[in-house]
C-alpha cells in the first residue's frame, strides 16, 4: 500500500527553496497530493500532502527530506495520513465553496475573531484565509487606509440567509463590512457593472443641488430623503420634487456639473474595470445631462436616467419621456445583459436607494453602497466603511494586481 504524508515545513524564505526539495522528492518518484505556500514578512510555511509510491519506503526520503530542511534551516515535521482519513478530506471537494470578504479601514484581531467565530458556528471549516489590500505602514493614516481579508470557507448551508444577518450584526458592531458569496465561475466572470449615480458614483444628489440653486433646496432635500428611505414612492416623489424646480435657468445645470466630485475610489474602480474589459453603465432616477458628462470624464459605456425637458433656457419642472424609477433600472439592466449576451449571474449592479433595490436584486452581486438602513438590510452585499473601489475586492483583486492597470 502506498503511503500517505504530510510534510510541513516554516523558516526563512529564500530562492530556490521549492525547487531544491522537489528534485528530492522526484528522485524517489513520489506524488504530489496537495501542495499549499505562504509568506508572511519574508517567512515560509510550506504544506506538501506526498504519496511514496508502494514498496518504496517513506524512510529513505523523509531522511534526505530532513537532512536538506537542515541545511536550510527549516523547521520540519512529518505527518503519516491514514488512508480512510485521505479518502474522507477527498469527498469534501464536493461540498460547495464560500468567500466571506472582510472589509475595513485597519483589520484588528477583535475583527477577525468575529467573523471566524461565525463561520465556525455554522460548521463551515476555514480552507485559506489571504490579505487582498497592500501591506500597511507603521504611521498608515487609518481614515484614509483600506484592508480587506479573504476567506475561502468550505460545508453545506441549507440557506445564507442566516448567517448573512449574523455578518450585517457585527458589521454594524466594529464598524466593518462583511460579504459573503458563493464561489462559483460567475464569481470570477463577471462582465457588465452598473451604477446608480447620485449618492453612489457621485458623493451629492444632483436634484437638491438644482434645488438649491432654485431656493427650495430644504423642501427638496426633506422629500429626496423619504425617498431613499422607501418612505415615498419614488415616482411621485421625483414629481414633486421636479415641480418645485419649475423656472430653474438652465445655466445652473452647467454650474453643478463643474462641481460635481466623485465618491472615494470611483476613478480608480472605472478605471480599473474598464482595463479590464468590463462594461459599465449609469442606470440613473437623476438627469441625463450630468450622466453624460460622467460619461465622457469616466469613459461610461452606457447612460440611462432621465431627460430634464428645458424650455426657452428654463426648466419646465417635467421630464422627456419615461421615468427611471426602481423597476426601470431593473428592466434596463436585463436589456444591458442580453445585449451583452451575458447572463445577470456575471453583473454587478451598485446603489444606494430604495429605488435601486430591484437592479440589486436581480444582479449576481448587488451592492448596497453607503446605503440607507432599509437598502443595507435588504441587499445581499453591503459597503460602508470604504470606498467604491472596495468592490473590486468582491471579485477577487488585490490592490498589487491593481499596480498593473
Amino acid at each position: 500500500m502506498n503511503e500517505i504524508i504530510l510534510i510541513n515545513m516554516s523558516g526563512q524564505d529564500k530562492p530556490g527553496l521549492s525547487a531544491t526539495l522537489m528534485k528530492i522528492l522526484a528522485d524517489y518518484d513520489v506524488n504530489i497530493l496537495d501542495i499549499g505556500q505562504a509568506v508572511i514578512h519574508d517567512t515560509l510555511s510550506l504544506g506538501i500532502l506526498i504519496e511514496v509510491p508502494k514498496g518504496a519506503g517513506s524512510a529513505p526520503v523523509l531522511k534526505d527530506i530532513l537532512f536538506c530542511a537542515h541545511e536550510l534551516d527549516l523547521v520540519i515535521r512529518f505527518t503519516p495520513i491514514d488512508t480512510a482519513d485521505y479518502e474522507a478530506w477527498v469527498d469534501l471537494q464536493g461540498k460547495k465553496r464560500f468567500i466571506v470578504t472582510l472589509l475595513s479601514r485597519r483589520i484588528t484581531a477583535a475583527k477577525m475573531e468575529a467573523v471566524s467565530k461565525i463561520i465556525s458556528s455554522y460548521d463551515l471549516n476555514i480552507e485559506d484565509i489571504k490579505r487582498l489590500s497592500g501591506r500597511v505602514a507603521l504611521d498608515e493614516n487609518y481614515d484614509e487606509s483600506k484592508a480587506c481579508v479573504e476567506f475561502i470557507i468550505r460545508g453545506e448551508l441549507e440557506s445564507s440567509k442566516e448567517i448573512r444577518a449574523e455578518f450585517m450584526d457585527i458589521s454594524q458592531r466594529f464598524d466593518i463590512d462583511v460579504a459573503f458569496q458563493e464561489d462559483n465561475i460567475y464569481r470570477r466572470n463577471r462582465r457588465l457593472v452598473a451604477f446608480d449615480m447620485d449618492s453612489t458614483l457621485i458623493d451629492m444628489e444632483v436634484i437638491d443641488e438644482l434645488a438649491i440653486e432654485a431656493g427650495v433646496g430644504d423642501q427638496v432635500a426633506k422629500i429626496t430623503e423619504l425617498a431613499m428611505q422607501g418612505k415615498i414612492d419614488f415616482s411621485e416623489s421625483f414629481s414633486q420634487r421636479l415641480g418645485l424646480l419649475k423656472g430653474l435657468d438652465e445655466k445652473a445645470l452647467e454650474k453643478i456639473a463643474a462641481r460635481m466630485s466623485l465618491t472615494e475610489g470611483a476613478e480608480q474602480l472605472v478605471h480599473t474595470l474598464k482595463k479590464l474589459g468590463y462594461k459599465t453603465a449609469i442606470l440613473s432616477g437623476g438627469f441625463n445631462y450630468f450622466g453624460k458628462h460622467l460619461q465622457q470624464k469616466l469613459g461610461i459605456d452606457y447612460v440611462f436616467a432621465n431627460e430634464l425637458e428645458v424650455i426657452d433656457g428654463k426648466v419646465t419642472g417635467e421630464v422627456s419621456g419615461q421615468i427611471v424609477d426602481g423597476n426601470r433600472k431593473a428592466e434596463l439592466l436585463q436589456q444591458l445583459a442580453t445585449k451583452e449576451a451575458i447572463s445577470l449571474d456575471q453583473v454587478i449592479a451598485i446603489g444606494d436607494g430604495a429605488n435601486d433595490l430591484p437592479m440589486l436584486s436581480i444582479a449576481g452581486l448587488g451592492v448596497a453602497f453607503r446605503a440607507k438602513p432599509l437598502v443595507k438590510q435588504s441587499a445581499d452585499h453591503s459597503i460602508s466603511n470604504l470606498g467604491l473601489d472596495a468592490v473590486l475586492y468582491l471579485i477577487g483583486l488585490r490592490d498589487r494586481d491593481e499596480d498593473l492597470f
